[in-house]
């Protein structure tokens, strides 16, 4: 795998195993299937991580009838950009956020509801993994005219981070300029606690912080800490689970197309095989984020859960509300309610 860097349960187990343990028939091809990626985050940030480790896996099971080349901290397209690139086959794999990827499809910034709020990740699973997640899925594949890989990356839990204000609790929010990463739920989330929403592209986030463009921003610990946020003056976190955010792969329809049905079982299985342990790393990621903002200084609170109980119920008053903003259908909500249902 060629990488550009802007700086230096089984699942079709037995068929991955078979395909990567026996030499891979190669088709006659004049060049390799090219595969660029790009991505908007820096090589530390766990997403860049886990599509290296994937791009790397899928380059050494296929024999190189895929060449793949990573292009990081948006050297190609920041994420807001890189849906477009994709269709318009400038680009030919992507892993955008659902709340980037809703401007297509409103469905993908499901985790965003209020329901979700403060929630354990068991829940979110249940409902991207299951007929929610599907049915975001289809419309993508449809719409854009691309290929869903799989179950989708975990970023992590989103929180409060600020840099002068102190927070230790949500009223601390009030009247705040507080960045967002898009979509309408984060802003409308911001909001309701009395805060004034920006949308700033993310890396352009350390420089706008660092100049104070906004006093605070909804993010994760894994990528304040992957940018180093301290240096641009991040002091304070508030941490309450608003939402779970994650990244969806997908590939361009052209790229898709272009395949022989042996490579596109190689890659859905390869994938199927790793990310469970994408997931976990990620995970694992955000708490060893959590412990190097402590060691920079960075203060941060955990709301208690009987106060995320609270909080939720209140936002769940304007759920409908939300959902119809969020251009949720109903066929959707219901199939949310129907996961939520099995876990009470």
């Amino acid at each position: 795998m060629t990488r550009q860097s802007g700086t230096p349960k089984l699942f079709r187990r037995m068929v991955l195993a078979g395909v990567l343990a026996a030499p891979f028939i190669r088709r006659a091809r004049a060049e390799p299937v090219r595969l660029r990626v790009s991505l908007d985050t820096v090589p530390s940030h766990g997403r860049t991580q886990s599509v290296a480790d994937f791009l790397a896996k899928l380059e050494q099971a296929s024999q190189g009838q895929i060449q793949c080349q990573l292009f990081d901290s948006g050297q190609l397209f920041a994420d807001r950009d890189v849906i477009k690139a994709l269709v318009l086959g400038q680009v030919e794999m992507a892993a955008p956020g659902t709340w980037l990827v809703a401007s297509y499809v409103p469905e993908a910034d499901l985790c965003q509801l209020p329901v979700f709020y403060g929630q354990p990740i068991e829940i979110t699973h249940r409902a991207i993994d299951g007929i929610p997640g599907d049915l975001v899925n289809d419309q993508l594949a449809k719409k854009l005219r691309v290929a869903i890989l799989g179950r989708w990356i975990d970023l992590g839990y989103t929180n409060w981070y600020s840099t002068k204000k102190p927070l230790n609790t949500t009223e601390d929010l009030r009247g705040l300029k507080i960045r967002n990463s898009g979509g309408f739920a984060q802003p409308w989330r911001a909001k309701f606690f009395g805060a004034i929403p920006n949308m700033t592209a993310w890396p352009d986030v350390p420089l706008a912080l660092s100049q104070g463009t906004f006093d605070a921003l909804q993010s994760t610990n894994e990528s304040c800490a992957s940018a180093k946020l301290w240096d641009a003056g991040l002091h304070y976190g508030l941490i309450d689970h608003q939402t779970m955010g994650n990244y969806i792969p997908m590939v361009s329809g052209q790229f898709w197309a272009a395949l022989t049905p042996e490579l596109k079982t190689l890659i859905t299985d390869l994938w199927a095989a790793n990310i469970a342990t994408y997931r976990a790393n990620l995970a694992a990621a955000q708490d060893k984020a959590a412990v190097a903002l402590k060691e920079h200084g960075v203060k941060l609170v955990s709301v208690p859960p009987d106060e995320l109980g609270r909080l939720r119920e209140r936002m769940m008053a304007e759920q409908d509300a939300v959902a119809k903003e969020m251009k949720m259908s109903p066929d959707l909500i219901a199939r949310i309610n129907d996961v939520l249902a099995t876990t009470h």
